[in-house]
């Protein structure tokens, strides 16, 4: 089999390319599916299983907080404050075994995810313009 027209391969080269915005909008993407597939094990009472999930979806919201450039300000401050809120909502949703708050952080990150995504979009029409 050709080892490049494998799904694994597909998606080290899309992060290898893309750009900033993109990447970030690859975590949501990646952050949003484990908290999804950890909110329906949950709902199943698949314990173990929606716990993996959530700590896979942890580790991505560590990787945005500690990608954050604090220097940029009052957006950079409230993004803390929003990956704070969904790490704690998070961690209540496990100890609470509540599908519910994982569907808040979904919905919460699902509007960021947009919000970068219509970013990144608007960047890679002007980068074409500079180069």
């Amino acid at each position: 089999m050709n080892p490049y027209a494998s799904p694994q391969a597909y998606r080290d080269s899309a992060v290898l390319t893309a750009s900033p915005e993109q990447l970030v909008v690859m975590l949501y993407d990646g952050a949003v599916r484990f908290l999804r597939q950890a909110e329906v094990a949950m709902n199943e009472g698949a314990w173990l299983h929606s716990f993996e999930k959530l700590n896979r979806a942890e580790a991505i919201l560590d990787e945005l907080l500690a990608t954050l450039n604090m220097d940029t300000g009052e957006i950079a401050d409230r993004l803390q404050a929003i990956y704070i809120f969904c790490k704690k909502t998070l961690i209540e949703a496990r100890i609470q075994r509540q599908g519910e708050k994982i569907a808040q952080v979904v919905a919460l990150l699902s509007n960021l995810r947009e919000a970068w995504a219509a970013l990144a979009q608007q960047a890679a029409a002007v980068a074409p313009a500079s180069a």
